[in-house]
Parts: C-alpha cells; sequence; structure tokens
C-alpha cells in the first residue's frame, strides 16, 4: 500500500466535519472525497479546491490560479488553491472546503441530469 503523503492525511483528518472524507491517488496526485464526491485535488503537495461559478470569484478576487495540470499545455481545471491561511486554520480551511463541495455536488447533479445523445439510424 503506497504512503498517504502527510498532507493528504491532514486534509483528511481536517476536514471529516464535511463528511466521510477519503483520498485516492490519481494522476501522480490525490483526489480527495467527501461522500464519495470529488471535492479536491492534491497535485505537487499543493490543495486544490472545485469551483465553478457559485465560488469561483471568490478565488479570482484573490489572484489565485486554476490548476494547470501541463506546464506545456495551456489546459486549465475548474480547481484552485485556496489562500495558505487556510492550511494554517482549520475553520478557515472549512470555509473554503464547504463551497467547493457545493460545487463538487452541482456539478455531478448537473451531469447526472444531462441526456444521452444516441446516435438514431435511419
Amino acid at each position: 500500500m503506497a504512503t498517504v503523503s502527510e498532507l493528504v492525511r491532514f486534509l483528511c483528518e481536517s476536514l471529516a466535519p464535511l463528511g466521510a472524507i477519503t483520498a485516492r491517488r490519481m494522476f501522480g496526485g490525490y483526489a480527495v472525497y467527501c461522500d464519495g464526491v470529488v471535492f479536491a485535488l492534491v497535485a505537487r503537495n499543493i490543495l486544490y479546491f472545485k469551483t465553478d461559478d457559485g465560488n469561483r470569484p471568490e478565488y479570482e478576487a484573490l489572484g489565485l490560479r486554476p490548476f494547470k495540470p501541463f506546464d506545456d499545455k495551456p489546459t486549465v481545471l475548474p480547481y484552485f488553491p485556496p489562500p495558505d491561511s487556510a492550511l494554517d486554520d482549520p475553520d478557515e480551511l472549512l470555509l473554503w472546503a464547504r463551497p467547493a463541495l457545493a460545487a463538487a455536488i452541482r456539478t455531478a447533479t448537473t451531469t447526472a441530469k444531462k441526456p444521452s445523445r444516441k446516435k438514431v439510424k435511419a
């Protein structure tokens, strides 16, 4: 079994008030789940929370940048790091985590409701 990084272990303990927090290795980092919903990532030992139109402006107002998985490609994902101070204060961490979880749930709900686009043969 792979050793879980100290940051991931810290997150699982600190975010426990939200629900059942688990983490799984994914693409060289970790996906962090709450009750089975991915709402955070850890990549290059940096925490990123899920965003959407409901919580992204708070990150952008602080000049925070989205997760860019590849340095040589323009692709960005809708995950932003919280301010550094959030990792020093468990209450502040939860203030950033709750809207991220809500964004993840909204995204999961929207994705689940999309109708399939099956091709119909004429």
